[in-house]
């Protein structure tokens, strides 16, 4: 069954304190893309995340957006370098000596050296997080695959009616055909009539034979039959399993090209009527293939 691009999931989880929340959400794109967004704990994560993403969506932009809020107070290590404070207090108070500088070399000034003082976050446990983290990408992935199914449903209905409408202009097309050799005989013969006035009597044989030539230039049944073929294609991909728009879109330009030709080859006054309207169908088939994966 087809499904739509169009979708959002969400999903939140606690472990330990810790709560991981995951939005995802999916919209067009004609390949496949997986944009991360996440604190910086969690970078070395990025592409299982997106591996884990492109097990269930292959088609389409897909943004992936987690947060995280502890719940308990989380210790940061604060380390002093006291090497490098003495040696910057030497130097200030050398600077000082050199310039006969009378204030003395205080705390407050050491402090604003860069390097004296660090902080670092607790190393992140990435096994533990990449636990709680993957079900939560799951569960969105969950989320984000029932809509796709949903919108997916109403775009197959869609199609059906779409492609209904598109076999029945077809089919009348098809009926018309024959009648283009004896259109073509008959207007030939009005037109030598009216040139020569009826002054040169007209082989018939010669005359049945150019409009037979003419007829030939104009016959749309290969046409017809590839064009019969594509809907009988297009028909089956809709019903497989699997990513199906790039084929489906290829299928409408092919439909679309045997359609101009058929209405550049139209002789009959009917058929560029009934040609307009195929071409208005196969646009609105192409555009909801670009909603598609």
């Amino acid at each position: 069954m087809i499904k739509s691009m169009t979708a959002f999931g969400r999903a939140e989880n606690t472990m330990e304190g810790r709560t991981l929340t995951v939005e995802m959400r999916s919209v067009n794109s004609r390949y496949g893309e997986v944009i991360v967004r996440m604190p910086s704990q969690f970078l070395p994560l990025e592409d299982q995340i997106k591996k884990l993403v492109a097990t269930r969506i292959s088609r389409g932009r897909v943004e992936v957006m987690i947060k995280v809020k502890n719940g308990s107070q989380v210790v940061t290590e604060i380390h002093v370098n006291l090497p490098l404070a003495k040696e910057y207090y030497r130097a200030l108070c050398e600077l000082n000596e050199t310039l006969q500088i009378e204030e003395k070399v205080g705390l407050q000034t050491l402090l604003g050296m860069q390097g004296i003082i660090t902080a670092t976050e607790p190393e992140e446990d990435l096994e533990k997080t990449w636990s709680l983290l993957s079900w939560c990408i799951r569960e969105a992935l969950e989320g984000i695959d029932g809509m796709r199914i949903s919108e997916g449903m109403a775009i197959y209905q869609d199609f059906q009616k779409r492609l209904q409408s598109v076999e029945e202009d077809l089919f009348r097309i098809k009926e018309l055909a024959p009648a283009i050799l004896s259109q073509h005989h008959s207007r030939l013969k009005e037109r030598i009539a009216m040139l020569t006035q009826g002054a040169v009597e007209v082989d018939p044989n010669r005359l049945a034979q150019e409009a037979a030539f003419l007829a030939d230039k104009s016959d749309i049944t290969e046409e017809i039959v590839r064009a019969e073929s594509h809907l009988k294609q297009f028909r089956s991909m809709i019903e497989s399993e699997g990513p199906t728009g790039r084929a489906l879109d290829f299928l409408l330009q092919e439909l679309n090209r045997e359609v101009n030709t058929i209405g550049s080859k139209a002789g009959d006054a009917q058929l560029p009527q009934i040609v307009v309207g195929l071409k208005s169908e196969l646009e609105k088939l192409r555009e909801q293939v670009q909603n598609i994966e």
